[in-house]
């Protein structure tokens, strides 16, 4: 079967009692040939990872009833106005941690992209055209037209690989509770796998306690820490083990989560530690919080205060403000990023580094002080201010966005205004996939400095290096201005690819989250097999620590 082969319509039918069991998420054994940049066909063979539920090829209402989030069937909603974000010549660091920093801050990184200005990247702005095309295909290889099927990108979809619907049969498992509290622990299961979706390396696979199917990458970390959920693992309340609280988080020990997440000689996640310790920190937040998560220290006990919120607006399907959400995520999850995070005025800004691609402020001299310097060449006027420099992304924030918004639109019928603010998301499998289409490519000096890393982290880990790739840390200059250009190309594509499926939107246009969904997180994993088909891995590798990406 051809990389671009329709996929058969009709689905294995999902009953009660089959819904515990897993499929298998492992690719066909294929043959295939070395990806080429110099050719726009795409004869590869490659079988997809395609979530099927029900009749129809891919349904987002089958999905246990998890609508999808902005797709163009959503109703317009009543006018709404939006907070704006904070000054930042006022509170710079209140600023960079605002949504909307993210796309317009990103947006200078891409000016410069478009001008083939990179500091480490050449930029062919004609190979743009075969990522449209290459995503256009994949959709239409999945989805029927006019695409209204296709969900908006969450966690909610990996839980279901192998088109089991996790999830449903979950909730069916839960009687005589009401529809709030369903939420609550989705919300909680959601937000605590999300927080462990970081990239979980080569080596590592997970076995399913239900039917012994391996595994990987998402896929397997959203099942290990869906059967972890069950297990009540993440529960300090023994009355009710189907919830994530402060108590069970912060007994939670490095040794406990290896076990959950099988990790183990020879079969090593990346960044064990910096996981666990996420998720104990996790506690600690979700305890001093109060006000977002309540006295029991749930992360589902945000609906409560979201549904509460005075800018909610009540009616048959309550209304949230986006930046509510945002601001719940971002100031309750506040204490968990590691203190080695960039901070203004001790305020750490989570996923958010300083680029040399970005505005420079110069040195100011103090009188009889020796010079101090800026880490990159100065480059921009007097009025610069330090905190133009930091690129901020939110990546894991906006994942949990995107992902938190699924349960609280199908079980609470909540509508959220202002989700255009929500970017695509700043990771390798769509950053990488206009690196292996040819649209960047690493410069050579940059090139030889991540072989060496590699070389380095092969000698430190091990690993054999069956495929190699440049390696960096997440907060080298390389990653950050990768991602940077990352977001603003993904607005660019979703944009071409609306335009190249023209008349088959019938009159609508596909969103970013369904974009990400169908198209470009899928075509980044697609292409890096074809790639690189013994690692899967993407062009670029980071050496992850567990919380970024």
């Amino acid at each position: 079967m051809g990389l671009f082969s329709r996929k058969p319509k009709t689905p294995r039918p999902l009953t009660k009692d089959s819904a515990s069991f897993d499929s298998d998420n492992s690719h066909n054994n294929i043959s295939i040939g070395k990806a080429s940049r110099n050719s726009s066909s795409n004869n590869k063979s490659l079988r997809s990872n395609t979530f099927n539920f029900s009749n129809s090829r891919t349904s987002a209402s089958s999905l246990g009833g998890l609508q999808s989030p902005l797709t163009p069937m959503t109703p317009h909603l009543p006018k709404v106005n939006l907070p704006k974000p904070p000054d930042p010549s006022l509170d710079a660091a209140g600023y960079l941690r605002s949504l909307g920093a993210v796309r317009e801050r990103c947006k200078i990184v891409t000016e410069k992209a478009l001008q083939n200005q990179l500091n480490h990247f050449d930029v062919d702005l004609d190979r743009f055209p075969d990522v449209v095309q290459f995503v256009c295909r994949i959709i239409k290889r999945d989805y029927d037209a006019p695409f209204h099927s296709i969900p908006g990108h969450g966690r909610y979809q990996h839980f279901a690989v192998g088109g089991r619907d996790r999830i449903a049969h979950l909730l069916s498992t839960f009687d005589a509770i009401d529809s709030t509290e369903k939420c609550r622990r989705l919300i909680d299961l959601f937000l605590v796998s999300v927080l462990l979706d970081a990239g979980a390396g080569t080596t590592w696979s997970f076995k399913s306690a239900d039917s012994g199917k391996i595994y990987r990458r998402s896929e397997g970390l959203a099942i290990a820490s869906f059967e972890m959920f069950k297990s009540g693992i993440f529960s300090g309340n023994p009355s009710n083990k189907y919830q994530v609280d402060k108590d069970g988080l912060r007994k939670l020990t490095v040794e406990q989560l290896a076990k959950g997440l099988q990790s183990c000689p020879g079969n090593e996640v990346a960044g064990l530690e910096g996981r666990a310790q996420l998720l104990i920190r996790l506690g600690d937040a979700l305890a001093e919080k109060t006000e977002f998560f309540g006295e029991t220290g749930r992360p589902g006990n945000m609906i409560d205060y979201l549904l509460d919120h005075p800018t909610t607006q009540a009616s048959s399907s309550p209304i949230i403000v986006l930046p509510v959400l945002w601001n719940v995520l971002m100031s309750g999850l506040a204490p968990i990023w590691p203190s080695s995070r960039t901070a203004i005025n001790g305020v750490s800004l989570g996923d958010a580094w300083p680029c040399s691609s970005m505005p420079q402020a110069q040195p100011r001299a103090v009188s009889g002080s020796p010079p101090t310097f800026s880490p990159f060449p100065p480059q921009s006027n007097p009025t610069t201010e330090a905190w133009e420099s930091i690129l901020p992304f939110h990546k894991l924030t906006q994942w949990l966005t995107y992902s938190l918004m699924q349960p609280m639109q199908s079980l609470l019928k909540i509508q959220f205004a202002g989700t255009e603010l929500l970017t695509g998301l700043p990771e390798y499998r769509n950053g990488g996939l206009f690196v292996d289409l040819g649209v960047l490519t690493l410069k050579d000096t940059e090139m030889q400095r991540g072989l060496a890393h590699y070389a380095e982290y092969c000698r430190r880990t091990g690993s054999s290096g069956v495929e190699v790739a440049p390696m960096f840390e997440p907060g080298d200059d390389v990653i950050v201005e990768w991602r940077g250009v990352t977001v603003g190309f993904l607005d660019k594509l979703c944009r071409d690819v609306n335009v190249a499926l023209g008349g088959e939107l019938n009159g609508g246009e596909l969103t970013l989250a369904q974009l990400l969904e169908a198209g470009s997180w899928k075509g980044g994993r697609e292409i890096a097999e074809v790639s690189r088909p013994n690692t899967k891995e993407p062009p670029i590798l980071i050496d992850s620590d567990g919380t970024v990406f």
